[in-house]
């Protein structure tokens, strides 16, 4: 029985090394390969039920597996869209089929690295044909309720619909000084324009023209002001609205506003201090100031002088550029300046990380020993943030690959030596009966 039990233990040594030599030759085959895992081996010890008078040999067995829970090294590359979890985590990605199929029939897959760039159709994939998968984002950059616990909201990540962009222009800010002498008894009554430069929906150019008119009174000072707006989208301008606009000269509030009101189809919300337009592209507000707050519209003895005039809005801009930030969010540049947030490309994790299914492409799936799958934003929770310009390293060590290569080589010979041993006793016994 003994004899028999070392010569099993012998190939099961020789069995289980060639093993680790396979796990050893696949990691030295991918020590250049970015976002490899390291395939590893656990040896453990098999125990017969031993008797007093003689030692059975159990013999070992061997598990397999990627250490995908490891992280490798980042690298600087000159690609926006070479990403990589600088941490835990993996990012969703899917195979060809997915790119079409429903969220429910996509084959969703995770990879910790990836060198993406635009196919044909605008998709965002590698050279190994995984392609990147996002929340979609609307168009104030939100992503809304989505789900977390599976890719059912994942869209396969797509540029080419935002190869143009225009936005709108709904916001103005008015942060200027009208001159308190130009409302004395005595002064000329000139009015004073303010054109603004405005974006409609198709992204034209267009001019809203602000004409601020002093009243002057016989005597004294009204600290009063009229207020016509003009439009000239249609190329005739056209009035869009009046205001009346009168100053406090108080101690405590001189050169503020005291009270204001509109007309001539503009309205005024005191609480927020905004006068409400409608232009031939959607309504408009318009910041003037709030009753006694500094900011917005002044009347100070000091020169006419638009010195805080914002807006909001952009013209026509063709895509220049995509870049991912650490939490994840996928923006395009425009040749405007423009920035566009088109989707939030989440992080997953699972309880195991080794129990991941490893599949081509450095990309895992996610199976019974892994756990549940669960999407974090990038760079929060137990994830790390996404890294731009960067590929992962593969988690080989040559030198390390080569020592376990001349140990898993001693072993095996050690093992045969073993078959050699039982075999050569086999024959002593068999030659016994002779």
């Amino acid at each position: 029985m003994s004899i028999s039990s070392s010569l099993n233990a012998g190939v099961m040594g020789l069995n289980v090394n060639a093993a680790r030599l396979a796990t050893i030759s696949d990691n030295i085959a991918n020590s250049s390969t970015f976002g490899y895992k390291r395939s590893q081996v656990d040896f453990s010890s098999m125990v017969l039920q031993q008797r007093s008078s003689a030692y059975a040999a159990g013999g070992v067995r061997v598990d397999t597996f990627k250490d995908i829970a490891a992280t490798g090294s980042l690298v600087s590359t000159g690609n926006a869209t070479d990403i990589a979890v600088a941490g835990r985590g993996l990012f969703p990605v899917t195979d060809q089929t997915g790119v079409t199929a429903l969220a429910s029939d996509r084959n969703l897959m995770l990879s910790p690295t990836g060198s993406f760039y635009a196919d044909q159709n605008g998709n965002l994939r590698t050279q190994s044909g995984l392609f990147l998968l996002g929340w979609p984002a609307d168009a104030n950059g939100d992503i809304g309720n989505i789900s977390r616990n599976s890719g059912a909201d994942l869209e396969p990540v797509n540029i080419a619909t935002s190869q143009f962009t225009a936005t709108p222009t709904s916001n103005i800010d008015l942060g200027i000084n009208l001159p308190a002498d130009a409302t004395v008894a005595g002064s000329s009554g000139d009015a004073y324009d303010l054109p603004i430069e405005y974006f409609d929906n198709l992204g034209r150019a267009n001019t809203l023209t602000f004409e601020f008119t002093p009243t002057v009174p016989a005597t004294g000072a009204s600290n009063a002001w009229s207020v016509n707006i003009f439009d000239s989208s249609t190329g005739t301008p056209v009035s869009v609205g009046t205001a009346s606009i009168t100053f406090s000269d108080t101690s405590t509030s001189g050169g503020r506003i005291l009270s204001a009101s509109a007309g001539g189809g503009a309205t005024y919300n005191a609480t927020d201090g905004t006068l409400s337009l409608t232009l031939p592209h959607g309504p408009v507000s318009v910041y003037i100031g709030r009753p006694s707050d500094s900011a917005g519209i002044t009347q100070l003895a000091a020169p006419y002088s638009p010195t805080n005039v914002s807006k909001d809005g952009a013209p026509i801009g063709d895509l220049s550029s995509v870049e991912i930030d650490e939490k994840g969010y996928l923006q395009a540049v425009y040749d405007t300046g423009l920035r566009r947030t088109l989707y939030q490309i989440p992080v997953g994790d699972v309880p195991n990380m080794n129990g991941l299914h490893a599949l081509d492409s450095q990309a895992f799936q996610v199976s019974a020993s892994s756990g549940s799958l669960y999407l974090w934003d990038a760079a929060s929770g137990p994830v790390g943030k996404i890294s731009n310009y960067s590929l992962m390293e593969s988690t080989s060590d040559i030198a390390a690959e080569l020592t376990d290569l001349i140990e898993t080589q001693r072993a095996y010979t050690s093992n045969a030596k073993i078959v050699q041993t039982v075999d050569e006793m086999l024959q002593e016994t068999t030659n016994l009966k002779r």
